[in-house]
C-alpha cells in the first residue's frame, strides 16, 4: 500500500491542479517554530496546518483525550476546506520531524474517508538539500468542499483498551510507539506518570526510518513486525496519539490490515485513576 511518496514524485507533480501540499512542521515546546519556519521557506504552493491549532482539539481540563485530542470532525473538515482540500484532492504532507506530524494529517484524512493522502519521504530539509525549489510565497487559498465519511473502525477509545487489558486473552496486541526508556517507565519527560499500558509491546516509531532519515521499504517494515499476528487487531499508541501515526503507516506498508489507533494514548490512559500501569519489559500478547 503506497502511503509514502518520494520527493522526486512530488517535484514532478508540483503544479498539478489536484495536488495540495501541506507543511506540517511543528516542534513540541516551541509552538510557533513550525509556522515561522514555513513563513521563511517552504515547498512552492504548500499551505500550513498547525499540529495544536488545526490538527488537535484543546486539551480537556481533566486530561481525558490526552495531550493532543482529536479535533472535532466538523471543525477539521472546515479547516481542510478552507485551505483548498476537497474530496478529489491528492494531499501530500511533509514535515522536518521524521514524518511524525505529517503522519498525523495523513491519519486524520484517512479517518475522514479520504484515500488520496500521502506523506513525503525524508522531509523539508532533505528537499532543500537536494536543491529542489523552495520559496516564501503565501498561496492564495481557494476553498474547496470536503465532505467526511468517518471511518470509526480506525479508532479505539479508552473503554476498548480497558477491556483488552482486563481480558488479557491475547485477542488484540497493544503497541507502544515511544522510546524504550519511556515505555519501560525509566523516564517520563512529558506526562504525569511513567510506564506503559499493561500487556503492550514496544516498537519505537523512529525505527520505521532508515539511517538516511527516509522511510524503510516494505521489507524493512515487515522485518520490524514479523513477530506480530496478522489475524488480530493491532492497537497502536504513543504519548499523545501523534507519533503512533508513523507506526500505523509502517504497519500498513508491511501489509497489516487490522490496525487501529488509540488516539488519546498514554496521556489519556493515565488521566483515569483506575487504569493500571506497567513498567519494565514484557513480551506482550501475540
Amino acid at each position: 500500500m503506497q502511503n509514502i511518496v518520494p520527493m522526486k514524485w512530488l517535484f514532478a507533480r508540483l503544479y498539478e491542479p489536484d495536488i495540495v501540499i501541506v507543511d506540517c512542521r511543528f516542534q513540541l515546546g516551541k509552538p510557533d517554530a513550525g509556522r515561522q519556519a514555513y513563513e521563511e521557506s517552504h515547498i512552492p504552493g504548500a499551505v500550513y496546518l498547525d499540529l495544536e491549532k488545526d490538527l488537535s482539539a484543546p486539551i480537556s481540563p481533566d486530561g481525558h483525550g490526552g495531550r493532543h485530542p482529536l479535533p472535532d470532525v466538523a471543525e477539521l473538515t472546515a479547516t481542510l476546506s478552507r485551505v483548498g482540500i476537497g474530496n478529489s484532492s491528492r494531499v501530500v504532507a511533509y514535515d522536518d520531524q521524521g514524518g511524525a506530524m505529517a503522519s498525523r494529517l495523513w491519519w486524520l484524512l484517512k479517518y475522514l474517508g479520504h484515500e488520496q493522502a500521502y506523506v513525503m519521504d525524508e522531509g523539508f530539509s532533505a528537499w532543500k538539500a537536494a536543491g529542489l525549489l523552495v520559496n516564501a510565497e503565501q498561496k492564495v487559498l481557494i476553498p474547496a468542499l470536503f465532505l467526511a465519511t468517518v471511518q470509526h473502525n480506525m479508532l479505539v477509545e479508552v473503554e476498548e483498551v480497558q477491556e483488552i487489558v482486563s481480558a488479557a486473552d491475547g485477542s488484540a496486541v497493544l503497541i507502544d510507539s515511544r522510546e524504550a526508556p519511556r515505555y519501560r517507565g525509566e523516564v517520563e519527560p512529558l506526562d504525569k506518570a511513567a510506564g506503559h499500558i499493561p500487556g503492550a509491546i514496544n516498537r519505537f516509531w523512529k525505527d520505521a526510518l532508515g539511517e538516511n532519515g527516509g522511510w524503510k521499504d516494505e521489507a524493512g517494515q515487515v522485518a520490524r513486525f514479523e513477530d506480530l499476528p496478522r489475524d488480530k487487531p493491532l492497537i497502536v499508541y504513543c504519548g499523545s496519539g501523534v507519533t503512533a501515526c508513523p507506526n500505523v503507516i509502517a504497519l500498513q506498508e508491511a501489509g497489516f490490515s487490522k490496525v487501529k489507533l488509540y488516539a488519546g494514548s498514554w496521556s489519556d490512559w493515565i488521566s483515569y485513576g483506575e487504569n493500571s500501569i506497567a513498567t519494565g519489559d514484557e513480551e506482550g500478547r501475540k
